[in-house]
């Protein structure tokens, strides 16, 4: 469905939120530039799990089997301490017997995302974006060269945004004190080919384990590594390898074999994150999503998912209203009523598991689990879990057709390219 008049459409960042906009704001007739503030074009960042929420919007972008061939199926997270006391046991058929998290690697989104995307493509590399003018539309790159003007601009330029004080100054945006080192791997024998596994020591010690299937150049399925660390020991984390292996053998001795072959430290990629609270998501012609409007903890896992959904929104919002402006305000409403939650637990729950905090996280030890397990208690972190919690009660509506999609059987990667070629 198409409405309106065609819009010039300029996005600032190249990630999952840039991508899906440019995608679907381009198949809805409007002429869309991106800009892109690396000299060429590829993914940042290693594996991460897809709720139902994310996987709708693949959906709607017919996308969905593509995804699936690639990524790895998650049917339970499981989360225990050294000591082999469960923290965390959640189990996606638990609350719909259609669901899953699916695990991908970054590079297999970005690639069929950025494959769909040939029909009016307009991509500008190597352009860091310095200002945005929102009255005008206009873009001014890190040479001087203007670039609009443009009827909506999209600042996507993730979470160390430095255009998100464009549309107002942030209520809160600060970096997380802990962040981590993380690799991909061959999964080879791993035993646990579909959960996403994490071990705990304390607050101070985190490792993770999540199957991230396959991507089109390269059929090895893999694992997700993850190492929390705070972010003041990034730099030389791992600069002794002996001390680093014995710290992951430590903790997880399947692990630290799984991980013999990779290159330490320069096998490792770093990551560091933020909180950041926007008053307002719209300024002017401008409007801020993924990251950029409200980037988080990524302990609760949704940050793709979230900026599929924002871009999905947005398009349905500048379908449904006869000005930009009105539209940026019914997708900001949209969007806010999903996401205050997941800000709200994402940064209440974040000092359990990556802090200095060792007596919270001996109550979390304790009680999590048992908690968990309360009739009506599961349910709820269960709606968390997959995304599809709306405010502190409401439910974030699936479309029903995407839910059967969800029940059909596993497409395979090599029958779905044979398919292509045929």
């Amino acid at each position: 469905m198409k409405t309106g008049r065609p819009l010039r459409i300029g996005i600032v960042g190249y990630g999952t939120a840039g991508q899906a906009s440019a995608l679907l704001l381009t198949r809805d007739g409007h002429a869309v530039e991106v800009f892109e503030r690396a000299p060429r074009l590829g993914p940042v960042g290693a594996g991460f799990l897809l709720q139902p929420t994310g996987l709708a919007v693949l959906w709607e972008l017919a996308l969905l089997d593509a995804a699936l061939a690639h990524g790895a199926r998650i049917g339970r997270l499981f989360g225990e301490t050294v000591a082999g006391r469960a923290v965390m046991d959640m189990r996606y058929r638990e609350l719909d017997r259609r669901f899953f998290g699916l695990g991908m690697q970054r590079g297999a989104l970005f690639g069929l995302l950025d494959d769909a995307w040939q029909e009016g493509r307009a991509v500008h590399c190597g352009r860091r974006i310095v200002e945005a003018d929102a009255e005008r539309g206009v873009l001014r790159d890190e040479f001087g060269d203007e670039h609009g003007s443009f009827d909506v601009l999209i600042l996507a330029d993730g979470a160390a945004s430095a255009l998100r004080g464009t549309v107002a100054v942030p209520a809160l945006d600060r970096a997380y004190p802990w962040g981590a080192q993380w690799c991909l791997l061959a999964q080879n024998d791993w035993r646990f080919g579909d959960e996403l596994r994490q071990r705990y020591v304390g607050a101070r010690r985190m490792a993770g384990m999540l199957p991230v299937g396959t991507r089109p150049d390269d059929a090895t399925p893999r694992l997700s590594f993850f190492w929390s660390l705070p972010a003041a020991e990034l730099p030389t984390a791992g600069a002794d390898e002996h001390a680093w292996r014995r710290a992951v053998a430590a903790v997880w001795p399947e692990a630290a074999e799984s991980l013999r072959d990779t290159a330490v430290p320069y096998g490792l990629a770093q990551a560091r994150y933020r909180d950041t609270v926007q008053r307002h998501w719209h300024r002017g012609r401008a409007v801020l999503m993924g990251d950029a409007a409200h980037a988080m903890s990524p302990q609760l896992g949704q940050g793709v998912n979230m900026a599929l959904a924002d871009a999905l929104a947005l398009r349905d919002a500048l379908r449904a209203h006869a000005t930009p402006t009105d539209a940026f305000a019914a997708y900001e409403r949209r969007r806010r009523d999903h996401l205050g939650i997941y800000h709200f637990w994402s940064r209440w729950l974040t000092p359990l598991f990556q802090s200095e905090r060792d007596g919270l996280a001996k109550v979390r030890d304790l009680a999590f689990h048992p908690m968990s397990r309360l009739p009506g208690g599961r349910g709820q972190m269960l709606r968390v879990l997959t995304g599809t919690r709306r405010g502190w009660l409401g439910t974030y509506g699936l479309d029903p057709a995407f839910l059967d999609a969800l029940a059909e059987p596993a497409p395979n990667a090599a029958d779905r390219l044979a398919g292509e070629i045929a």
